[in-house]
């Protein structure tokens, strides 16, 4: 069984938590439910540029928050208050093998609204881990996916991986953290 298939996440929410074990190194999650995507639909420039546009490991593992990856993400408005801003934040790691981010399985929010298109939002979320014993370390990084919506139609979607340099307007552990991969052993 490879050192991967032993690490297990579980997913902290207000008020939802989601325990499981990854089955296999090369096991895919299961697809999160997504609104109807528009035929055609091209996200404006403006947005797709954005420097309100990221990705960022905003904790990694720190002394009280033990094994604790925390992916927080920023978007534009696109100044419309009528449609709705939607992120869903993943955990990847490296599989050595395949020289590849894999998704970890059960490491994955679903979509989350996150408000109003009208002006530009953060949010987040944290992944408590627990690694295997026997001293393997896992690099692990983050993946937002952005939906901007209208109704359940979606107007422009796009994801980008976590990156460092960001600043965070809550939830940075240690405050102003910011990084692109976390390493949890």
């Amino acid at each position: 069984m490879a050192a991967t298939s032993l690490l297990r996440a579980r997913f902290a929410a207000a008020g939802a938590s989601l325990v499981a074990a990854v089955a296999a190194a090369v096991a895919q999650a299961a697809p999160a439910a997504a609104a109807p995507r528009a035929r055609g639909a091209q996200l404006p420039a403006v947005l797709r540029m954005s420097s309100q546009l990221w990705a960022t490991i905003d904790v990694c593992n720190p002394p009280h928050q033990r094994n604790t990856v925390g992916v927080r993400g920023s978007m534009p408005g696109d100044g419309q208050a009528h449609d709705a801003m939607f992120m869903r934040f993943r955990l990847q790691y490296v599989d050595p093998a395949a020289r590849r981010w894999i998704d970890l399985p059960h490491a994955d929010s679903g979509y989350v609204l996150v408000g109003s298109s009208r002006s530009a939002r953060q949010a987040g979320r944290s992944f408590v881990l627990f690694p295997p014993s026997g001293g393997a370390a896992f690099n692990l990084r983050g993946v937002v996916s952005f939906q901007w919506r209208h109704g359940g139609r979606v107007l422009g979607a796009l994801s980008r991986a976590t990156a460092p340099g960001h600043q965070s307007l809550a939830g940075a552990d240690p405050p102003n953290y910011s990084a692109a991969t976390c390493r949890i052993a």
